[in-house]
């Protein structure tokens, strides 16, 4: 058994059988101060006040906290992380004034990071993926969905997926995979969008679940890359196929994608950058979750997602990073965080739970992870002392982490 003490916090406790927080329940964080956890095998056993905390047996280990706060790593449900090189020059071209979506009808963007992908080889790729991953554990991260669609080609989006079964099987973070074939046109179906779905309908989802590669299957739902029909029906094959739905949807324009998504029980809608009272109505006593990715709005200069609209609706949303190389470069969910607080309006409890308890919902191990709840991993960060939950993403900058537990 191992004993954290001495903890000044202990914050995101939830109970039991919890799996996500909507509306007013988005404002309640619980905690205990002066508290103590422990755990054993990787789950949580105990936790409360430090008074009751156990005496310490024979073969105990006791971890002290030094007065910092306890709480559950951050789960990023939208990552891209599986990619070769980078695009420092687009980089360039947006500072010269072009948008995401005039760099990607130029034939760059994600058909760039196709072609590096394609000549980079799988260990290459595994050991370049590696390094993001572990670079997301030291910043706090314990649980990671990370997806394909830089293939594009039925090989190199099995090459994709092959690697990170691979990172599944040798990081100690919670791995999801998702197949995201629908990312953009091949170069070698340009002006055959058709034909090109029908290769992600008929080819690649079938290998891929013959595989046993993937959790889940995303579209590109947006203005410029795929239609909702063409996003209905490659959703319906994936999930005939056993892979569960995500979309990426209302990134460039309101596109249907939301709507699209509910009807397919997606387990999440991502993007929302544009978003109406019919995207929220549609979404009212759904299971999908609203998912909001701040960084992709800071790197682009797009609007922030109506984050505080949705919540006063009685929805609840979570929050990812959208870690990429073209449209939000970071892993760091304590800027995700802070994002939100700062340009989005959360409070610092709205913003941590969409964080954690609902990120782990969206994708789909809220039963696992996200929360100080008995049973579930022992994913934990120790910060240093500090006055209170806010003070994370106020002082986003400033080193805060003094141990991951993963």
């Amino acid at each position: 058994m191992k004993i954290i003490k001495n903890i000044g916090e202990l914050i995101g406790i939830v109970p039991e059988g919890v799996r996500r927080k909507e509306g007013d329940a988005m404002d309640e964080v619980v905690s205990i101060k002066d508290a103590f956890l422990s755990f054993d095998n990787g789950l949580i056993r105990e936790f409360g006040p430090e008074s009751q905390c156990p005496p310490k047996t024979e073969g105990d280990e006791i971890i002290d906290a030094h007065g910092g706060m306890v709480f559950p790593m951050f789960c990023d449900s939208h990552t891209h992380i599986c990619y070769a090189g980078s695009r420092e020059q687009e980089f360039i071209d947006k500072i010269n004034g072009l948008s995401y979506a005039e760099i990607a009808a130029r034939g760059g963007g994600i058909l760039n990071s196709a072609d590096l992908l394609h000549e980079t080889g799988e260990e290459d790729l595994y050991d370049q993926t590696m390094v993001r991953v572990n670079e997301m554990i030291s910043k706090g991260t314990g649980a990671i969905e990370i997806k394909s669609g830089y293939g594009l080609t039925t090989e190199d989006e099995i090459k994709m997926l092959k690697v990170i079964k691979r990172v599944r099987e040798t990081s100690p973070a919670v791995i999801r995979a998702t197949f995201l074939g629908a990312h953009a046109v091949g170069r070698a179906y340009s002006g055959r969008q058709r034909e090109y779905v029908d290769l992600v309908c008929e080819e690649m989802i079938p290998a891929v679940a013959e595989k046993g590669l993937a959790d889940f299957v995303d579209v590109f739902c947006d203005q410029g890359f795929f239609t909702p029909d063409e996003t209905s029906r490659i959703l319906e094959v994936g999930t005939r196929h056993g892979l569960v739905p995500k979309i990426h949807a209302n990134e460039l324009a309101c596109s249907g994608g939301v709507q699209v998504g509910v009807v397919h029980n997606a387990l999440s809608v991502d993007h929302l950058e544009r978003t109406t009272q019919v995207e929220i109505d549609a979404l009212k006593g759904k299971t999908t979750m609203p998912t909001m990715l701040p960084g992709s709005s800071f790197f682009l200069g797009l609007p922030y997602g109506n984050a505080k609209g949705f919540i006063s609706s009685g929805l609840g949303i979570a929050l990812a990073s959208d870690y990429n190389p073209g449209s939000s470069p970071s892993g760091d969910m304590r800027f995700v965080m802070a994002l939100a607080c700062i340009k989005m309006r959360l409070s610092p409890e709205q913003a941590f739970n969409a964080c954690t308890i609902n990120a782990a919902y969206a994708m789909g191990i809220s039963d696992i992870a996200g929360s100080i709840t008995k049973g579930k991993r022992a994913n934990l960060i120790i910060t240093r002392p500090l006055p209170s939950l806010g003070f994370i993403p106020y002082c986003y900058q400033s080193a805060f982490i003094e141990k991951v537990i993963i």
